[in-house]
């Protein structure tokens, strides 16, 4: 699984963002993956997985709600945008790194074939 983290945060997060108006889901993950990795999206791939809700990573007493998609990319992953730092991590393997809540309650557990 591809983890980012977001220049001036600590915790690491699947890569993607907030729709533009009228885009919908997926567009708007092609565009920020292109954006914030510089890889494409294989469209064939795009699998919903499912839409969460959890405590913000970045803004204490907000909430995201965020359509999840499983993905195959196509092209090197490179951080550009306001991405500091990837990392690619196997979710069976215990992890010590800060993970933002959606990650660590519903991304994770998905990625497991454990859903919450």
């Amino acid at each position: 699984m591809l983890l980012v983290r977001k220049r001036g945060t600590a915790a690491f997060m699947q890569p993607g963002g907030k729709r533009e108006p009228d885009e919908g889901d997926v567009a708007a993950l092609m565009r920020e993956i292109d954006e914030e990795l510089g890889c494409r999206v294989v469209p064939e791939s795009v699998r919903p997985m499912g839409q969460f809700e959890a405590p913000a990573a970045n803004e204490p007493g907000y909430k995201v709600r965020a359509a999840v998609y499983a993905v195959e990319i196509d092209g090197a992953v490179v951080p550009a945008a306001e991405i500091d730092e990837i990392r690619w991590l196997d979710p069976r393997e215990p992890t010590d790194l800060h993970l933002a809540p959606l990650t660590r309650d519903h991304v994770m557990p998905l990625a497991l074939g454990e859903a919450r």
